[in-house]
């Protein structure tokens, strides 16, 4: 059943055993700080905007947002929703049941992004092992949309945690690409010239064009 996927998805989360079941390790202390990149070893003197925003307090609020909704989402698919769920027409409740399964396997994406982060903020992770397991997350999870039959017979609460659960995984596909689109744009930028350079280095740290 989804609600009993998604909870024994959150009890191995709340064991610390999500990252390493998903191949990342658990969290828990904030060392080293490796800049993150999908194609091989970056200068280790270039500032890049993957470390600069990964590394900052700018990650708490998000990754709290999307741990707080994977719980909210359990919870409610585990009780009020599956009580609700009781009193739909046969159209509804198969659109429900195909809703739930896209809900919980976004999230689960979405926590698996956030976890990989936190494992890389701390220090735990290479950047081979960072390039290999963000492979294998995707963050691209549809929905049915208000146009699918029985749509406007879902429960509110329901609908609702859908919703913003599509916007947080635009808004964390938003981070990635910000993240890792500009580690790969400055492994691009010509070696030779000290002056570009150190040019390029002053453009990312202070984050102009």
């Amino acid at each position: 059943m989804v609600e009993q996927r998604f909870n024994n998805f959150i009890r191995v989360r709340s064991s610390g055993g999500c990252a390493k079941r998903n191949g990342l390790p658990a969290s828990g202390r904030e060392g080293g700080r490796e800049v993150i990149s999908e194609q091989g070893q970056m200068p280790s003197n270039m500032i890049s905007l993957a470390e600069r925003m990964v590394f900052s307090d700018s990650f708490k609020p998000i990754y709290a947002q999307g741990m707080d909704m994977v719980e909210e989402a359990a919870s409610y698919l585990d009780g009020e929703g599956r009580e609700e769920a009781r009193n739909l027409s046969r159209v509804a409740a198969t659109l429900y049941a195909a809703e739930s399964m896209r809900l919980t396997t976004r999230l689960m994406q979405i926590a698996s992004w956030l976890l990989l982060q936190r494992a890389a903020r701390s220090g735990e992770m290479t950047r081979p092992q960072v390039s290999a397991e963000k492979a294998k997350v995707r963050l691209d999870t549809p929905s049915a949309g208000e146009a699918a039959p029985g749509w406007n017979e879902l429960p509110l609460a329901f609908v609702d945690l859908v919703e913003r659960s599509m916007r947080l995984q635009a808004r964390v596909r938003r981070m990635g690409r910000e993240v890792y689109g500009e580690v790969m744009a400055l492994q691009r930028v010509p070696r030779g010239n000290p002056v570009s350079e150190q040019i390029v280095l002053l453009k990312t740290a202070f984050g102009t064009q």
